[in-house]
């Protein structure tokens, strides 16, 4: 190739330019920095800030302006889905995030190299630059916006505004990039586009590279790994509804001589296309635009099973109408989800992210998409796509319902279940894991209590067939299929629960290789270490599910369970207490964890908790350890509730892997924020409504970005929640991996059910709330099937919790709960506290 004069000639006839405000009007209003309009932005950071109705997040970078670390968007259908950052995209999936990537996922918070960069060239200036906010940016601001199902950039450069919508329609697995070109300057505009493409295919770059198949056929190029296996032997294809003047699938004749930043090929003319084998795909297409003309470039990346499937879904992107409508239905789309409930208190932090994030965030990423910018897993997890469910109950319970039945179909018969599998390969892992199975139990009595809907206890489903561990085994990934055995839901249940029945010498219940932390993969491997926590957790399933088998007159389990959970609570109050809290678990050598005898892990915020959220903990010991709690664990300072402390680092007992992590980073000690919002929930089972409010105030995201030097210290989204933030000492504060968490639905839960009191049981309505003191007055906006219910919390005398009056329709309901109605009609309800 040819080009390396052309490369060096432009390098040294262009040196770094500063910021440059055009002198055009227009684009001048376009390139307005975001700091101008402060007061249309809801906790602006200098960073960014919400838009006035919370739906969107907005914000700038360029070159000399960069974000704390990436700042990522999620966005993806039932089954297709994309990872967006400020650099525009990261990851494209189909089916599964992880073992079916059609681009790139990097991970990379220093670099944050996209998987598809979008290089322009002006051929008559020879201006170089990239749609890409950090890879050849221009010095002009790039704004960036990120809404439900859709991310935008704006940008202005060579007197050309470039804009970009990125989304997913609602059924169609596609990628579609729409970019507006607009020449706002009197001179004809002729520019060559090169889009670059990290292709994958494949679980891993590094073994599908060199294996993938490039073909251009029309206007459409299809791209194929030649190794995939059945499970995902699709045919990925890019599209445009421009014409592909031509494309390249060989790194070496894309970049040359030159370099990520500056390839070769933005030199070369007559841009050589072939097919065959290759390791990524580089594409050229021509812009011309008139003296201010506006055009449309609209690109897809996709993936089908079929070619006349793959012509119909190219024939769709090219079709304006098509587009636009997609977007406009996708965005329609999540509008009704988030409408489902909404709510209005005296803080808007809490509105923003329960009036449309956090459901955005537990079902687009976590139930749909099950990746993220920080990890990418792709997996169904037993325990957790349960309990993202159990939070958003409220927007749609059919979730927990389908998720219910799933999580039968991956249980075996001996009543312990797989932790994770892939829907796709039917892969999983068998483990000992001791609470995985109990999440099935919690969530039926949950969703039956909730809906009503006892019929699906008489769901019939096929337990899963496989070889039980050996001695030696704690886990084994296999490929595991459906028996001939079938039982109902219910019994399913009864094989949970019973399979957990296993107690030790102090008739606490077994931690096998792991309760509900991973982390303490070591403590119960001999087969005789306890778990506190575990205890508590059990004892709430059995005192719940035994009102099920009485209600099925199944009498004799019902005895059995109310037998073992009184022991089981005497035994935690007795070996499990530690004078001032429970403790957290006893090793296979009796060594105690979260004890005061304890070197490290002294107490563990999970086993007071659930102490409180069960009902097992005796009363004194509930209040005694909560204030512990309080005491120990609570970090004002840097905004967090420690999982425990100190963190495990010269003890020489080994717990697990929770002590290869650094002190007070994930489960070793920081911020585990599961644990954090089951904090606020015993708080406000306790009654603790100043407390539980200014504990959700701390943990929230918002708050800790609510100015420059916070977000610089926070560093990750303020709009999602994280998994974790860190106590350690060089970070404290510093939030960990955000978007793929569980405690997104957690978090909901605990605003909208326990803080705010809005519950539902057997289609009866109550309001309980637990509230801050100075509350006066809040709203709940929640639509049952086609009925809409208006609730309105006053709370003239400053009380934390407790219903003096309800009303509905003005007139006082003496039972203070109402049966819910499926009548189309508007029901107003008044509560007086």
């Amino acid at each position: 190739m040819q080009a390396n004069g052309g490369l060096n000639e432009y390098i040294k006839s262009h040196p770094k330019k500063k910021l440059r405000i055009p002198e055009n009007p227009e684009i001048a209003k376009e390139e307005k920095p975001i700091e101008k309009n402060l007061d249309e932005l809801l906790f602006y950071n200098g960073y960014g800030g919400f838009s006035q109705d919370g739906r969107e997040y907005k914000f700038c970078v360029n070159k000399d302006n960069s974000l704390p670390t990436v700042w990522s968007n999620i966005i993806s259908n039932k089954s297709f889905g994309i990872i967006t950052t400020e650099n525009m995209y990261d990851l494209i999936w189909n089916k599964n995030s992880r073992l079916n990537r059609i681009t790139a996922w990097n991970n990379d918070t220093v670099c944050n190299i996209p998987s598809q960069i979008f290089y322009l060239k002006d051929e008559e200036t020879n201006k170089i630059w990239t749609l890409n906010s950090n890879v050849f940016p221009n010095p002009n601001y790039y704004y960036v916006t990120y809404g439900f199902g859709y991310s935008k950039y704006k940008n202005v450069y060579d007197d050309i505004l470039q804009q970009m919508d990125i989304f997913v329609p609602n059924d169609d697995n596609v990628a579609i990039t729409k970019i507006r070109f607009k020449n706002t300057s009197d001179k004809v505009k002729d520019l060559k586009m090169m889009v670059y493409i990290k292709t994958v295919l494949g679980e891993d770059e590094n073994h599908s590279s060199g294996n993938c198949y490039f073909e251009k056929k029309e206007n459409t190029i299809l791209m194929k790994n030649v190794l995939n296996s059945y499970e995902f032997n699709k045919i990925a294809y890019f599209s445009s509804n421009v014409k592909i003047k031509g494309y390249t699938k060989s790194k070496r004749v894309f970049f040359g001589n030159g370099s990520l930043t500056l390839p070769d090929c933005l030199f070369v003319n007559n841009f050589e296309s072939c097919s065959g084998i290759g390791d990524c795909l580089g594409v050229e297409i021509g812009i011309h635009l008139k003296e201010y003309e506006e055009k449309y470039l609209i690109l897809g990346i996709g993936q089908e099973n079929t070619l006349p499937e793959i012509e119909q879904m190219s024939n769709k992107v090219k079709n304006m109408e098509y587009v636009n409508k997609s977007l406009t239905e996708t965005n329609r789309k999540w509008m009704n989800l988030i409408s489902n409930l909404n709510i209005k208190t005296p803080d808007d932090k809490l509105n923003i992210l329960v009036n449309g994030w956090l459901v955005y965030q537990t079902i687009g990423c976590r139930l749909w998409g099950k990746s993220g910018f920080y990890q990418s897993g792709g997996a169904n997890g037993f325990r957790d796509q349960l309990q993202d469910c159990l939070g958003m109950k409220y927007i749609d319970s059919n979730l927990l319902r389908e998720q219910i039945i799933k999580c039968c179909r991956h249980q075996f018969i001996e009543g312990d279940v797989l932790h994770w599998w892939h829907d796709e390969t039917k892969k999983g892992v068998r483990t000992r894991f001791s609470d995985d199975l109990l999440w099935l139990p919690y969530s039926v009595f949950e969703y039956i209590s909730f809906s009503g809907d006892e019929d699906v206890l008489e769901e019939q489903i096929e337990y899963l067939a496989g070889e039980k561990l050996k001695d030696t085994e704690n886990e084994a990934y296999h490929l595991y299929f459906a028996s001939e055995i079938k039982e109902n839901v219910y019994e399913h249940c009864i094989r949970a629960i019973d399979k957990a029945c296993a107690f030790g010498e102090r008739g606490l219940p077994k931690i096998g290789s792991g309760d509900w932390n991973d982390g303490f993969s070591n403590v119960g491997v001999n087969g005789k270490g306890e778990s506190i926590w575990l205890g508590f957790f059990l004892y709430d399933v059995l005192n719940k599910f035994s009102k099920i088998c009485e209600k099925r007159k199944d009498l004799e389990k019902m005895e059995q369970y109310h037998k073992i959970k009184e022991e089981l609570k005497k035994n935690l109050n007795t070996n499990g207490w530690d004078g001032r809290w429970y403790k957290r678990a006893i090793m296979d050598d009796n060594t105690e964890i979260g004890s005061i005898e304890s070197q490290e892990c002294k107490i563990d915020s999970i086993s007071q908790s659930w102490s409180v959220i069960s009902g097992a903990g005796d009363n004194d010991k509930k209040y005694i350890s909560m204030q512990e709690v309080q005491n120990r664990l609570v970090d004002k300072e840097n905004k967090l509730i420690k999982l425990f402390t100190p963190p495990f680092s010269n003890w020489e007992i080994n717990p697990g892997y929770i002590k290869a992590y650094p002190e007070g980073m994930r489960e070793n000690g920081g911020q585990y924020t599961h644990a954090a919002i089951w904090t606020i929930i015993a708080n406000c089972l306790l009654g603790f409504g100043d407390n539980a409010v200014e504990l959700l105030n701390l943990i929230n995201p918002i708050e800790h970005s609510k100015n420059s030097d916070f977000a610089k210290k926070y560093k990750v989204e303020p709009y999602v929640m994280v998994a974790d933030i860190y106590s350690n000492k060089n970070h404290p504060g510093m939030g960990g991996w955000s978007w793929y968490t569980g405690s997104s639905s957690w978090y909901y839960d605990a605003i909208v059910e326990y803080v705010l009191g809005l519950k539902q049981k057997d289609k009866y309505l109550y309001i309980e709330p637990c509230i801050a003191s100075y509350w006066k007055e809040y709203e709940i906006h929640y639509k049952y099937k086609t009925s809409m219910y208006h609730i309105t919390v006053k709370n003239p005398e400053g009380k934390n919790t407790g219903v003096k009056k309800f009303l509905l329709n003005d007139n006082e309901i003496a039972e203070k709960k109402i049966l819910l109605q499926d009548d189309c009609k508007i029901y107003n309800i008044e509560i007086i506290m």
